[in-house]
């Protein structure tokens, strides 16, 4: 049985949607790497193979994990492949609000969007 617990050390193949405010797809991203902690209130942290020691934070839901097929996958980072991963994680990511930024500059308007994570919970199919 999946567990938080269970998934810590354990490889998986991220795949992240993400929607405008207007339901529109903005973005799509695949990353790879390990989870390296669990925490109730920040989620599960994965560390990214990308070259660096990057942190990426998920949350906790587990709906969306699925045992992943033996293969070659290659991500969104260029030159990082990821060799039978243990799991394929994926989630729709919805902007809610458009940026509250007070409109200096795009980095700090990009900061202040509101984001809510939905798990997809169909197994993904690769191929």
């Amino acid at each position: 049985m999946l567990t938080l617990s269970s998934i810590i050390n354990k490889t998986c193949l991220l795949g992240l949607t993400y929607f405008s405010a207007e339901g529109e797809i903005s973005k799509q991203s695949l990353l790879a790497g390990t989870v390296v902690s669990q925490q109730s209130e920040q989620g599960i942290c994965i560390r990214l193979t990308s070259g660096t020691s990057a942190d990426f934070l998920i949350p906790n839901d587990l709906s969306c994990w699925f045992t992943a097929p033996k293969g070659d996958f290659y991500t969104s980072v260029e030159g990082v492949t990821v060799s039978d991963p243990d799991y394929l994680v994926t989630w729709d990511i919805y902007q809610t609000k458009k940026s509250t930024g007070s409109g200096r500059d795009d980095n700090e308007q990009q900061e202040m969007q509101w984001w809510e994570w939905k798990p997809r919970v169909l197994q993904p199919k690769v191929g």
